[in-house]
């Protein structure tokens, strides 16, 4: 290596603090690369979701009616916004963590709020929930209540968190399936389609899994980022062979990404959604109660998801303090609440922390670096969309399923003798997969833990900010009969 090489090494080892954390540049480039991988379904998987819901008046996000939805401007904004507040949370908090439109937030925002308004109507709300998120952010509420969490319960978090993205990794792949509504039974899911396992992109995901999982065992340097390639070229091996299509098609094809060679590698971006939003119309629109229970809504979910990945991302980091609270913890809510905003300016709805950050860290980060290594590759992605596209969720997400393990050995954490702590943890961990959201475990953990300490007469024990979050908690979970009786 030349001199110059190495100073300039040494300047990013400086800033980054890489060596202080135990890590090598060469792991944090491997870990972003893997997060970006493993979060990289999110530029299809958003405009399938935004795309098709017509908002009050009948258009499409990005222009036009009918089925005249524009897709590519959707991706291409997912991208940019992604990138460049995955790029922030890198430079400003230092921290391994990347962002991109969060799953849920866009489905609420597409069924239940454009559909009032219009979708310029709508982004104005998440563009107001970012603000005030920000406001409490810079006033310290939002890290106050994060130091007034019980540290076992943040532990509680991290556990549902990482049982949570398993099954994400699962469902993804096909494996784990809704059953249809007319096959007539109380059980909610199965295995495979049909109860069984089938189909090759089914063993594609088995591969990938059975892979990652060996290489982890044997030590293997950059595990999960080896797995993911493989597994990619596997899959477009079996796509050439078998023509399976996806899933939309058959119940046995891909779950989201066909892996195939493209036409061509580079796209044009169009960011027709960027800027298309009004602050305000939307209180004329659907009435001033209304607008403020779907802000409330937006806000406490973003809020808490948040406040759960960033604990989960530090203690698989090993980064958390003896209270376990991460870093530049108030630069990383900055950044977050900012980018809530970002989401909602860029038409493409609120962008958050993103749990799949967890892949990155498995495969050894631990600084900023990674996630500006996952911020530029969301940025290429605006213009190399297609090449992206390749990578389909059974080759990635077996990533998620070994660090849906790692993270669950933080259980141990928990003293399960303690009913005051045991009860509020278990609720936490079992209702994040249970009900598919970070939020409503938290919201659950805490409702249960202060009820407990009420009945055992120790109110004393219950911090001021945890009353009035568990309280926020019973308005989210009884917010539509709350609306309907306001309205």
């Amino acid at each position: 290596m030349s001199s110059q090489a190495a100073t300039q090494q040494n300047v990013v080892d400086r800033f980054f603090r890489i060596h202080e954390r135990g890590s090598t540049v060469g792991r944090e480039i491997r870990g972003g690369l893997v997060t970006f991988f493993t979060m990289a379904y999110i530029i299809v998987l958003n405009p399938l979701i935004l795309g098709f819901a017509p908002d009050g008046d009948g258009h499409f996000l990005g222009g036009g009616t009918g089925d005249g939805s524009n897709l590519a401007a959707i991706a291409a904004a997912t991208s940019l916004v992604a990138g460049i507040m995955t790029i922030l949370m890198g430079v400003v908090a230092n921290y391994p963590l990347a962002l991109a439109t969060g799953l849920g937030l866009n489905a609420f925002l597409a069924v239940s709020v454009a559909s009032q308004m219009t979708w310029a109507d709508a982004m104005g709300l998440v563009v107001l929930e970012g603000v005030i998120i920000l406001v409490l952010v810079l006033t310290g509420f939002r890290k106050a209540v994060f130091h007034a969490v019980p540290a076992q319960l943040k532990v509680a978090i991290s556990v549902g968190i990482g049982l949570f993205i398993a099954l994400i990794g699962f469902v993804d792949a096909g494996w784990v399936r809704r059953i249809p509504d007319v096959a007539h039974t109380t059980v909610p899911v199965q295995l495979g389609p049909t109860g069984q396992l089938a189909g090759w992109p089914a063993a594609v995901f088995a591969f990938g899994l059975a892979l990652v999982v060996v290489l982890w065992v044997r030590k293997v340097k950059g595990a999960i980022l080896i797995s993911i390639l493989v597994t990619t070229i596997l899959a477009i091996i079996v796509e050439s062979i078998g023509d399976l299509g996806s899933s939309q098609a058959s119940a046995t094809g891909w779950s989201l990404n066909v892996p195939q060679w493209p036409d061509k590698i580079v796209d044009n971006p169009d960011f027709a959604t960027v800027f298309h939003f009004n602050l305000l119309d939307s209180f004329d629109k659907a009435g001033v109660v209304t607008g403020i229970l779907l802000v409330f809504t937006l806000l406490l979910a973003d809020f808490f998801d948040t406040m759960g990945t960033m604990t989960a991302i530090g203690a698989e980091a090993g980064l958390l303090d003896e209270e376990g609270v991460p870093p530049n913890a108030q630069r990383i809510l900055i950044v977050d609440s900012l980018a809530a905003a970002a989401g909602g300016a860029a038409g493409v709805s609120s962008n958050t922390s993103y749990i799949e950050s967890a892949s990155g860290v498995g495969e050894g980060a631990r600084t900023g670096l990674a996630s500006v290594v996952t911020g530029v590759l969301f940025l290429l992605s605006i213009f190399l969309a297609p090449l992206v596209a390749i990578i389909p969720s059974e080759a990635a997400v077996p990533a998620l399923v070994l660090v849906g393990f790692l993270m669950m050995q933080q259980v141990r954490g928990i003293d399960w003798e303690d009913l005051e702590i045991a009860v509020p943890a278990f609720l936490t961990i079992v209702l994040m997969p249970f009900t598919y959201s970070i939020s409503v475990g938290i919201g659950a953990g805490f409702i249960a833990f202060t009820l407990i300490k009420v009945i055992r007469g120790k109110i004393g024990e219950i911090h001021p900010l945890m009353w009035v979050v568990a309280i926020l908690f019973v308005v989210y979970f009884a917010i539509h009969p709350i609306t309907a009786v306001l309205t």
